[in-house]
């Protein structure tokens, strides 16, 4: 096979210069025997080989490691230059082939298969630094020219303005970055979320904390809904507090390609997005892809369908290290000094489990 393409069964953590972040963290959850949906990854080398196909004068890297931290208004310029460059340049016949290659793997009888394509970075999901939200993701792309587009937009996005300025303040070298690009079967998602396997606000290492919303979880992550909460011992089983938002809109397919914000209607939006054994089910991936990278873990999963699936089940969409809790300066207290004891007991029940 092509070094320009790797299906998720060829991939480890190893390969993370050649598939990024994201793509690493994929192929080793599938390599364990975790429910990830069917993908592929266009590789760094496919990012390198279009990037080489450019003017040298218009190399972004080099634009890239010429700003200084503090430079937005210079950034957003170059930002857009480099965005309006890869959407025109043409792409080489090496790439172009790899990108028909994965497109046939994932869509074989070529009826416009849903697919999310999704920014890998090679700095990305690491321990030290969180490039989440920075790189771009496309939701729901069908058909050949959508996913190329999505393609350019994701490679493009590793030169957005907030990902240069984040690179240039953590002084990261703009010659040791690349990205990958991700193509993977979409869920149908019902209900989707995130789970970290330590609470993120206190760093109690024997909960996981969950967050669901009905319908696509874009909607969740981009802040459009307010989920539901629930905190479950890891050593026990137990539910130990839950909160039940009203989750009055959801993200859901559109016809054409993309999502849309759609409202739910009353009783639906106030009923719980999870029942018993839903949460019996996450609390033991969250068990099994913890021990499976040795630390404290941020999941995105989803509940639902893949295309020529009729039953629902839940898939895991990603597994990054949890960074808010574990990146908190050591010494750092959870709750400042109070003139009075109450005052104390109250400023800690106040954090815990709190969002951050």
């Amino acid at each position: 096979m092509s070094p320009l393409i790797k299906p998720f069964s060829a991939i480890g953590l190893a390969d993370r210069p050649l598939v990024g972040g994201k793509g690493a963290s994929l192929g080793a959850l599938q390599a364990a025997g975790l429910p990830v949906p069917e993908g592929v990854v266009l590789t760094t080398e496919a990012f390198a080989a279009f990037c080489a196909s450019l003017p040298p004068a218009h190399a972004p890297a080099r634009l890239a490691a010429s700003l200084d931290p503090s430079e937005l208004d210079r950034a957003r310029r170059i930002a857009e230059e480099v965005a309006a460059l890869f959407a025109a340049a043409p792409l080489p016949a090496a790439v172009d082939e790899a990108l028909s290659f994965a497109l046939s793997s994932l869509d074989p009888a070529g009826v416009g298969e849903p697919l999310a394509v999704r920014s890998s970075a090679t700095s990305e999901d690491g321990a030290a630094t969180s490039f989440a939200g920075l790189q771009e993701t496309e939701l729901w792309v069908r058909g050949r020219e959508a996913v190329e587009r999505a393609v350019r937009t994701a490679w493009a996005s590793l030169y957005s303005a907030q990902s240069m300025l984040y690179r240039r303040h953590h002084r990261l070298e703009e010659s040791d970055q690349s990205l990958a690009v991700v193509l993977q079967r979409m869920v149908a998602a019902e209900v989707a979320g995130v789970m970290f396997t330590v609470s993120p606000s206190t760093g109690d290492p024997s909960v996981v904390v969950i967050e669901a919303c009905f319908g696509l979880g874009s909607a969740l992550v981009g802040g459009e809904v307010t989920p539901d909460r629930f905190v479950v011992s890891k050593i026990t089983g137990e539910v130990i507090s839950r909160q039940i938002s009203p989750k009055t809109h959801r993200h859901r397919p559109a016809a054409e390609g993309g999502v849309v914000l759609e409202a739910i209607p009353p009783p639906q939006c106030d009923q719980p997005t999870l029942d018993e054994a839903r949460l019996g089910e996450l609390l033991a991936l969250a068990r099994k892809i913890e021990a499976l990278y040795g630390g404290p873990q941020d999941v995105e999963w989803a509940i639902g369908p893949t295309l020529g699936e009729g039953a629902s089940r839940l898939y895991l969409l990603q597994s990054r290290p949890e960074t808010v809790h574990t990146q908190r300066p050591r010494g750092e207290p959870l709750a400042r000094p109070q003139a009075r004891p109450f005052d104390h007991v109250f400023a800690v029940l106040g954090r815990r489990e709190g969002r951050a």
